[in-house]
Order: C-alpha cells, then structure tokens, then sequence
C-alpha cells in the first residue's frame, strides 16, 4: 500500500526540489553484490525484511567523498534554538546516481519518489517529519543531557530515519564530556530500510559530529567548503572514529521489521561488556504508528524492551519517549489508540507534549508499572 499523508507541514523537508549541478561527488567503491543484498529495500509481496545489524566500518567505506548538508532550526520554549544537520536529498540522489548499482537505483526511487510510505517497502525514512521536532523539544525540557552523562546511558531510536532526536542527544553528550565524566553511552539506531541508514542516517551523524567538533578537530578546519559540503576525507573519518572512542560512545545500527527477532538481535548486537546494571535507557519513536499494523508491530516491540531491560538490568531504568500525530487520517492509526494499547500492556503513559493546533499532534512518555 503506497500513500501520502497529504498534511500541510506534514514532511518538513525543505530541499526535495531539482538539485543543482551534481558536485563531484563519488562513491569511494563500488557496492558489491552482497552489499547491495543487505541495502536493498524489501519486494512488494513477499515477507518484510528480517532484522540485520550493520557494521559501521562498512558502512563507512560505503560513504561518498563529500556530503552536501542543511540545518534544520528548532526553536525552544525558552527562547533558545537548535541547528540540526541533514544531509541533503538531492545529494542522496547524485549519490546513486554515481553507484554502479542498477538494482541499487530502481530500488531507491521507492524512498525518493512522489510517496510518504510504501507499506512493506518504504517506511518514510528519507524525510524528517514534525513529530520528530516535537520529539527534540521535548528532550530539550527533560533535560536528557543530563542523563546521558549521569551513568552509562543506552539510547534506541525505532524508525529513526534521519535521526533528527538523536542527532541532538548526540552532540549534548559530545558537549558535556569535554569536562566532564565519560560513562558508556550506546546509541542504537534503526529503521526498516537498510538502504536509509547508510544514505541520511550515518551521514547524519558525522555531520552533526563535525560541526559540535569544528573548534576541537584541527582536521575539520578545511574538510567545510563554501558550498555548504563536508569532505570525507580519511583524516575526518578516521579523527571521527576516535572522537568515538576517547568518548565512550558506541553506534550500532539495525535494519528490518519490528518482531521478537529484532528484539533479540537488538540485545545481541549491543556491546554487554561495557554497560553496568545500573545502565539507564531511553528508547525514542516518531511517526511509528500510522496504521493500525504499525501500532500494533511497534507497541509490541516497545514492551519487549521495556521488559528486556528490567530483566538484563534490574538496578538501571528504562524509558520510553513517543512522538505522533494525534490522527492518521485515512490510514487508521492514532496516538490515543496507542496509549490505549500501551495501557493495556500494562505500562504508565503521561502526556508530555500537545501541539492543538494545525496538524494536531502529541508526544507521550511510556515506562512498565
């Protein structure tokens, strides 16, 4: 089933208009077969995509040389504003235009077309979505950061796409551990295509690396050119890498459907080694729950991590923050429809946002009783 949600202010991209002149922008190598296996998008009609953990050395070296970027800003109640990176759509597209790929590209213009999803094919990755500015402001007023850097601190974002929440989260423990104590931080990002998270997800996330770390990486001083890119040179990613490091940070990144086998591959694929029983968790969603099928897929999986980490991890406190419309007009799912479901899955939910005018639209927090 392909639709658009036709809401105005619905997709806030602000760059899927005809790109300019490709820049000079090359994969660094060519995809290979089994690569592009594990990028592809699912076949309409055939099961959704099982779960898979990717690693980020490969996914690094499946970057371009350069990324053209946006900022995206958030204004804050208190007056402050936020500038979130994004990579641009028309560069994604030069992108694989470049890739010596066939199946690659057709597969592609599911995400990058005239459709919001693609049920079973799609899932709305490519474009950042309101709920997920909500879901930043949010964050902002309950003083995430802080938690980030308290004690070791897991971070999942389901459905992230652009990760525009985590991207945040991101550079606040970036900026605080300049001085302060570096506990673990795992950070686990996952979206149903594969394909979302190697072309905006990962970029992203050096974008947003980068530009917290311009004043600090000597490296960074020349890798922004005046055209609005960032080269990706192996200095960049390689000081990118050990930024990670020396800040206890870890990404992982998962792809498929949410199932019981997601949940365990979530578990399997986090590093155990480095989180203590006394680990905090903050499990982040935005627009995961358009349909009734959705709802349900997504309730579900929540709970089980929800329960996931009071068993692995008794002494430490798991969360879970939730942002949606309040209706999908149409399609059928619904934000009261979904606390509903939550409640009766025996987990407290409060309503943490509102936003009654225009698209009507709410963010809740959900933790087991």
């Amino acid at each position: 089933m392909a639709f658009s949600f036709s809401f105005a202010g619905d997709d806030i991209e602000i760059d899927d208009q005809t790109p300019p002149p490709p820049p000079k922008t090359v994969a660094k190598e060519p995809i290979s077969s089994s690569a592009s296996t594990a990028g592809a998008f699912p076949v309409q009609g055939k099961p959704q995509l099982p779960p898979i953990s990717h690693d980020l050395e490969q996914m690094l070296k499946r970057l371009p040389s350069k990324i053209a970027f946006s900022s995206l800003t958030v204004a804050l109640e208190d007056g402050r504003t936020i500038q979130i990176p994004r990579r641009e759509l028309w560069d994604v597209r030069v992108q694989l235009m470049a890739e010596d790929d066939a199946d690659s590209k057709s597969e592609s213009e599911a995400g990058l077309g005239q459709h919001d999803v693609k049920t079973g094919i799609y899932e709305g990755g490519f474009k950042s979505w309101e709920s997920s500015v909500d879901l930043v402001k949010v964050l902002a007023k309950l003083s995430s950061a802080d938690m980030l850097n308290r004690e070791p601190c897991v971070l999942i974002e389901l459905g992230c796409g652009t990760a525009l929440p985590s991207l945040v989260l991101f550079q606040w423990a970036l900026a605080e551990r300049s001085s302060g104590p570096k506990h673990p931080l795992v950070i686990t990002l996952a979206d149903y295509n594969p394909t979302v998270l190697w072309l905006v997800t990962l970029p992203n996330i050096i974008l947003a690396w980068a530009l917290q770390q311009r004043g600090r990486e000597p490296v960074l001083g020349e890798a922004f050119t005046p055209d609005g890119e960032l080269e990706l040179t192996p200095e960049v990613i390689e000081a990118f890498k050990r930024s990670l490091t020396s800040n206890q940070i870890t990404f992982s990144f998962l792809s498929g459907a949410w199932s019981p086998e997601f949940v365990d591959m979530l578990y399997s694929s986090t590093p155990p080694a480095s989180l203590e029983d006394h680990t905090q968790t903050l499990v982040l969603g935005s627009e995961t729950i358009y349909s009734p099928f959705a709802l349900e897929r997504f309730s579900t999986t929540l709970l089980s991590i929800l329960q996931r980490e009071r068993r692995e991890r008794p002494g430490g406190h798991a969360r879970a923050v939730i942002a949606a419309k309040k209706l999908y007009f149409g399609v059928g799912g619904s934000l009261d429809d979904f606390v509903d479901r939550m409640r009766e899955l025996g987990t407290t939910v409060e309503t943490l946002f509102e936003e009654p005018t225009g698209v009507v639209r709410g963010v809740v927090g959900c933790q087991l009783s």
